[in-house]
């Protein structure tokens, strides 16, 4: 084990120290030595009993000169008499001396954070707590004085430690904290140096089996690593010595000179790798990029272009639109003049259509009426004839064809009968018959023309 490392390993041990150091070796410990256990430097003595057996002495002195002052006379009577009050005074006072310091004797003080150890006759009977005690048998003692509550630090390195692959790793160092537990465990068990022994050899157990499962190469993963299996490993080991393992840590490790070398080449290795790796990622951030711009140009482009067509969309739809409209406003306008046109032939078929029916109804009424007067005048003509002529005429026609005669000309000889029986009756010329029924079949004809 080199120098250097001796200097970083920790020592445990007792001290024996008087009272008055004990806080400062509890707290400092010794030229780099950890001191969890000091064993007083008693000044208690047994020299308190001496002012009581003197006192003891002198109280017999006064008792024997005032029996010896009762049975003498004279001047020797007074003089026993003042040797017994000499004898009592002096008693009296070598008995509160002798009390007084056997109080003063019998007082320990425990301080704080630490136990002490009352042994009677040498056998441990209990402890004390921190604080003002009084231990009034003469043959008890506190032994020892144990620190219970400080977490003492302790750094045990381990040199020549294999790996897996067998190769010897130059130091690991494992710094760890303990606590004792039980006061009189750890004093009546193993003590304080041999505790270093043991905390020692089961450190490096713990570590060597630690780096038996280590590659080489990861040795260096060990710092700062999870040792909380130790950990336990070690309080179970130490448990029956009345210590718990707080904490620990591996917070260094060496590795051997060529496999340093050998790593520093793999870290140079490994920096210039990760220098390549950024400055490859900077050229790759950067060129994404240029990437991302021409793409959001390209975006905005589009969104340009988007617009450009929306618009133009737009105005196609207000142009189709204008057109349609436009359209709609012809076809209205020659829907509203073929409705206007048709209106008026639907009006003037319907005016000609009633002046038809009207004209064809004036021509029923006319033949009605026409009907009606032949027929009135017939019953005229024939109440006429039937009341002024005692004999009948008789009528011929000429041409002799057979034709039928109309009504009107029947009429009309109807009319012309009282003429001609006029005539006759004042002896003037009667026109002949055949003239006067063509006449009468002129008028006729033309009436019904009409």
């Amino acid at each position: 084990m080199s120098t250097s490392a001796m200097k970083r390993r920790s020592v445990i041990s007792e001290l024996v120290a008087a009272w008055g150091d004990i806080p400062q070796l509890l707290r400092g410990g010794e030229a780099g030595t950890l001191i969890p256990v000091i064993i007083p430097r008693h000044r208690r003595r047994l020299w308190w009993m001496v002012p009581l057996w003197l006192a003891l002495l002198a109280l017999a002195t006064g008792v024997m000169s005032g029996l010896q002052s009762g049975s003498d006379d004279g001047w020797s009577a007074g003089a026993y008499d003042a040797l017994a009050a000499a004898s009592y005074g002096t008693g009296v006072f070598l008995l509160i001396v002798g009390v007084l310091w056997w109080w003063r004797s019998s007082i320990v003080k425990i301080e704080q954070g630490t136990n002490g150890v009352l042994t009677r006759y040498g056998a441990i009977s209990r402890t004390l707590d921190p604080g003002r005690h009084f231990v009034w048998h003469p043959w008890s003692r506190v032994d020892f004085v144990v620190d219970t509550a400080t977490e003492i630090p302790y750094s045990a390195p381990v040199m020549a430690c294999p790996t897996q692959e067998n190769v010897p790793l130059r130091s690991i160092e494992f710094f760890l904290k303990f606590r004792i537990t039980d006061a009189v465990l750890f004093v009546r068990t193993i003590g304080a140096g041999n505790f270093d022994l043991v905390l020692s050899s089961a450190v490096q157990d713990a570590i060597r089996q630690r780096a038996r499962r280590v590659r080489t190469e990861r040795a260096y993963d060990l710092r700062g690593s999870d040792v909380a299996d130790m950990q336990d490993l070690l309080n179970r080991q130490l448990a029956r010595y009345g210590v718990r393992i707080t904490g620990a840590n591996i917070p260094d490790v060496q590795l051997p000179t060529q496999y340093q070398q050998h790593l520093a080449t793999r870290e140079r290795v490994a920096k210039e790798r990760t220098a390549y790796e950024q400055e490859w990622g900077l050229t790759r951030k950067r060129r994404i990029d240029n990437l991302q711009m021409d793409i959001e140009r390209a975006k905005k482009a589009r969104d340009a272009r988007f617009v450009e067509v929306k618009a133009a969309l737009n105005r196609a739809r207000e142009e189709v639109a204008r057109l349609l409209e436009q359209q709609e406003t012809e076809a209205q306008k020659v829907r509203f003049e073929i409705e206007t046109r048709g209106r008026s032939g639907l009006i003037a078929a319907e005016n000609e259509a009633k002046a038809q029916r009207r004209l064809a109804q004036a021509y029923r009424d006319n033949r009605a009426v026409l009907q009606y007067e032949l027929a009135r005048r017939r019953l005229e003509v024939g109440a006429v004839l039937a009341g002024s002529a005692p004999q009948p005429t008789v009528i011929r026609t000429d041409g002799g064809g057979g034709g039928d005669v109309s009504a009107l000309s029947t009429l009309l000889t109807a009319q012309l009968l009282p003429r001609l029986t006029a005539g006759s009756a004042a002896g003037g010329p009667v026109p002949p018959a055949g003239g006067l029924l063509r006449a009468v079949a002129a008028e006729g004809h033309g009436a019904g023309e009409e």
